[in-house]
């Protein structure tokens, strides 16, 4: 159809050409220049058009000026994204050492979003990874459902980067610090994978689960490495394959009793620097063979009470035992109270558990002092606590998926997440910030501060990039050193500013004036 007169009458940048779209609306008459010239053999040479730049529109050109779709938003969540990415520099090094830029870029941006964002699905992971500055951070992820899904397993099948990776954790370790060892469950009732298993705990929860191994340093606050096992599997036969695995080769393992030294007395053997604290059963014969229950003081600086005793047995270890006066207690008034319940009490059974009431005893390969060796235990409640972040925080309690290769790929990705959690947490506890807010408010409000993609990339609060974030949010990221604070002036001297004697005037005489006589 020819363009009609009037609109090619209708002033426009020179070098161009209208072209009718077709289709009624706005955008009918497009505005295209010309590109250059198509020669034809044996013919006359012809024009080429280029790229749309504007239109004709009520009897008026309008140029494009650039359009939205095409260069993205110009603001995204900017508090949550940063706050992850301030504490994952280290981590980054670590995968770019071991995996392409691309796939390691992609591992950051899933990990990131499941902190930001817990309980999220593949199906939202694009949408949240376009609406933060994750997509800054971590450019190219490409995050769709059915891309996650085959990323994931690729990711499972490389276990040799995986091992690498987590290796080159383990050798960072300080040998004189102390790693626990613990497991927890996770509800995986898929069909096609080996990995999952009915637990021990399976007549309470009444699921099929796998079994994830973390080890833990006590003094850096942070996982080292993990690993997935069958959820049959118990404790004690993946201990010697998780130390193996992942090359643990430095510090002083500290885990309970479910991970016996026996089991690994050949990697002992095999890392003359790796050691073990590990409790053992309160009928182990050597208790009563080296007369532990005698205690020989009193811990200083332990607000529980607690008693002790050392002793060198055969073999070149040591026996440490402990005994809390508050567990003590605790434990005898569980027990009275059940013997109450069950009518069952008996006079020589209490006296034979009454002294064992809140003793602990460990066995290790190294002389500590006492009062370490207690504390280092005591710390190890640490573990528990990332346990719990693990399953309540992150929300990361189930697999969401389905393949052996899926899920090691996807517990990778999970253990990133972790040790990200990890250092937000001591970060945002070393700030004071939760001791106002919970850790969940805390990134909700974060997750409020939004800031323009052009902004300079040391932010500032009073640098004019931002978009409706509050006051409250500001000094969070203040806090965190996430936004550079505005300089407050010096503060005043209290009180009324003395008076320069040099430019005072002469005082007046004390008294009435007297009269000029």
């Amino acid at each position: 159809m020819a363009i009609p007169e009037y609109i090619r009458k209708v002033p426009r940048p020179v070098n161009t050409v209208v072209v009718d779209n077709g289709k009624d609306g706005p955008n009918r008459y497009a505005v295209r220049e010309r590109a250059g010239t198509k020669y034809i053999r044996d013919g006359n040479p012809q024009p080429k058009n280029g790229k749309v730049i504007g239109h004709i529109f009520d009897g008026a050109y309008i140029p494009l000026n650039g359009e939205t779709a095409a260069s993205g938003p110009d603001m995204l969540s900017y508090g949550a994204a940063a706050f992850a990415k301030s504490v994952s520099a280290d981590i980054l090094a670590d995968l770019l050492d071991v995996y392409p830029a691309k796939d390691a870029c992609t591992v950051m941006a899933i990990a990131t979003l499941r902190i930001i964002r817990p309980s999220i699905t593949a199906d939202r992971m694009g949408t949240h990874y376009r609406r933060t500055f994750v997509c800054q951070h971590y450019p190219g992820a490409a995050l769709s459902a059915n891309t996650i899904c085959t990323f994931l397993q690729k990711l499972g099948q490389d276990g040799s980067r995986r091992k690498a990776f987590y290796q080159k954790r383990a050798a960072a370790v300080i040998a004189s610090h102390h790693i626990a060892i613990d497991g927890t469950l996770k509800q995986d009732s898929s069909t096609v994978n080996d990995l999952s298993a009915f637990s021990y705990k399976a007549r309470r929860k009444g699921c099929q689960e796998v079994s994830v191994l973390y080890a833990y340093d006590i003094e850096a606050m942070e996982p080292i490495c993990a690993e997935v096992f069958p959820g049959n599997s118990i404790d004690a036969s993946s201990y010697a394959s998780f130390i193996r695995d992942n090359d643990i080769r430095r510090g002083i393992i500290v885990s309970d009793k479910g991970f016996p030294p026996s089991q690994i007395k050949k990697e002992l053997e095999e890392r003359p620097g790796l050691h073990f604290l590990t409790p053992v059963k309160r009928n182990d014969a050597r208790i009563a063979n080296n007369d532990m229950l005698s205690f020989e003081g009193v811990l200083s600086g332990i607000d529980d009470h607690v008693l002790y005793r050392k002793c060198p047995i055969q073999g070149g270890r040591y026996l440490y035992a402990y005994r809390s006066a508050r567990k003590a207690s605790a434990e005898e008034a569980s027990y009275l109270a059940r013997r109450e319940k069950q009518n069952d009490f008996r006079p020589d059974a209490y006296e034979k558990k009454r002294r064992v009431f809140g003793v602990i005893v460990f066995e290790s390969d190294q002389d500590i002092d006492p009062r370490a060796a207690y504390l280092c235990y005591d710390d190890r409640w640490l573990l528990e606590l990332v346990f719990n972040r693990y399953k309540s925080d992150e929300c990361l309690d189930r697999t969401e998926v389905q393949g052996d290769f899926s899920l090691l790929g996807s517990e990778f990705i999970n253990f990133i997440s972790t040790v990200l959690t990890c250092r937000m947490l001591r970060k945002a506890r070393e700030t004071g910030l939760l001791e106002k807010v919970s850790y969940g408010e805390l990134l909700d409000d974060l997750s409020s501060a939004w800031r323009m993609v052009d902004s300079p990339e040391e932010p500032a609060t009073d640098d004019g990039f931002w978009g409706h974030t509050l006051g409250y949010v500001f000094d969070e990221l203040e806090a965190l050193g996430l936004s550079k604070p505005i300089p407050k002036p010096a503060p005043k001297k209290r009180g009324r500013p003395r008076k320069n004697p040099a430019e005072d005037k002469p005082k007046r005489p004390r008294g009435r004036p007297r009269k000029n006589t």
